[in-house]
């Protein structure tokens, strides 16, 4: 990328990753990087940016999905992919060069640690699955309605998508939502097909009474096989951190 012209522009999307591809897409096919990658909603206006605005275009976006995998190797198109979930705020511009460099020097990039921007989309990869294979063992149902299931975390990353693609092989024939307070996202699931939507206005059903009937006995239960003499807090912290305890049936006692 040495011969690439830089601009000095912000370019402003929509957030998704679609959104991103595209930008890949018009950024790789006339050579030029910008200063910046902004999400629309995470953009905050300054009268000394220059800002382009671009729309997603979902053909663009499919063939440079196809083209990672082919022209790179798949091994990219899941680091950035993973790394693009990650709440870091230089991801997109990172992961722009990250995959912009993979498509000059093909599978050999993910080798490149002492370059920045490689080495930072390696550890926004590490960072979001590693919360999310927390979060797959701290994530905690409740019997909402007769066969549904709801959830609520506050994740760092944006990682609902792939914890609801888990537990959708796991609970195939399960109804249940997993609810991002932090974001205000809903992933439902209804036994067949599954959406994320906004939940900024819905209304969660209260606990049927088999589930307060079954929560008192977890409580027990968790409070029972305690063992007193051998109580660590700082352990069990580093295994069960104390921020994910707001959404923690036991840890409400």
């Amino acid at each position: 990328m040495s011969n690439w012209k830089l601009i000095n522009t912000t370019f402003i999307y929509d957030g998704t990753f679609d959104g991103f591809l595209t930008i890949l897409f018009d950024v790789y096919s006339n050579k030029t990087l910008p200063k910046q990658i902004c999400s629309k909603d995470l953009y905050i206006p300054n009268f000394l940016d220059k800002t382009l605005y671009i729309n997603t275009n979902y053909e663009k976006s499919k063939r440079v999905f196809v083209g990672i995998e082919k022209n790179i190797c798949y091994e990219a198109l899941y680091n950035s992919y993973n790394a693009f979930l990650s709440n870091e705020k230089d991801k997109d511009i990172n992961i722009l060069k990250y995959l912009c460099e993979g498509f000059e020097l093909g599978s050999k990039i993910n080798n490149m640690l002492t370059n920045s921007y490689v080495y930072k989309v390696i550890s926004m990869r590490k960072r979001v699955l590693f919360e999310c294979h927390r979060l797959k063992g701290l994530l905690r149902f409740v019997e909402v309605q007769d066969n549904l299931f709801y959830a609520s975390i506050h994740p760092d990353n944006n990682i609902i998508e792939p914890l609801g693609h888990h537990f959708i092989n796991r609970l195939p024939n399960q109804y249940f939502i997993i609810h991002d307070k932090y974001r205000n996202l809903c992933f439902l699931y209804n036994g067949q097909t599954y959406e994320i939507i906004d939940s900024t206005n819905i209304n969660i059903p209260q606990f049927t009474e088999n589930e307060k009937l079954y929560q008192n006995l977890w409580k027990a239960f968790f409070k029972t096989i305690a063992i007193k003499e051998r109580k660590n807090p700082k352990c069990q912290m580093q295994y069960m951190p104390k921020k994910y305890w707001k959404d923690l049936i036991e840890m409400k006692y």
